[in-house]
């Protein structure tokens, strides 16, 4: 429980760095539109407000999301890439042995969660694994077209 509460606790951090982050790129977030993956992505995550959800879904679904970040962002930090000196500071924050080993307790978690979850959970849970990653393919996406 204190790992998935550290996790949704650290959000609020999250947002303000991101706050600023707009800021120092010159970003006035209140006037970018939301391009259609972004919308994609909103739906998906406004869905796991329902009831029906189980937690072996939702915590998949998170493990995951934080997983995706935490791979990319750890490959750009690898010797011999080619980050831009100016998104090494981002590429850090994520990449960081301390949020991987975050993601792996979240793994534990997602793992032990679905060995006692029912099969239409698993199936459920399969799929939102699936789906993260086509969102994710259309959030980075984002950064070189108009998706």
């Amino acid at each position: 429980m204190e790992i998935i509460l550290g996790g949704v606790a650290s959000l609020s951090d999250e947002l303000s760095w991101f706050k600023n982050e707009a800021v120092k790129w010159d970003v006035d977030l209140a006037s970018v539109p939301p391009l259609k993956s972004n919308l994609e992505y909103h739906r998906f995550l406004g869905s796991f407000t329902e009831p029906e959800i189980s937690y072996a879904v939702a915590v998949t679904t998170f493990w995951i999301i934080e997983t995706v970040y935490q791979d990319s962002f750890s490959f750009c930090i690898e010797e011999g890439n080619k980050t831009p000196p100016e998104l090494l500071g981002t590429c850090q924050r994520w990449g960081s042995a301390e949020f991987k080993q975050y993601c792996h307790s979240l793994q534990r978690i997602v793992d032990h969660s679905l060995a006692n979850a029912p099969a239409d959970a698993v199936k459920s849970a399969e799929e939102a694994f699936v789906r993260v990653l086509e969102l994710e393919i259309g959030f980075w996406e984002m950064s070189s077209s108009q998706c």
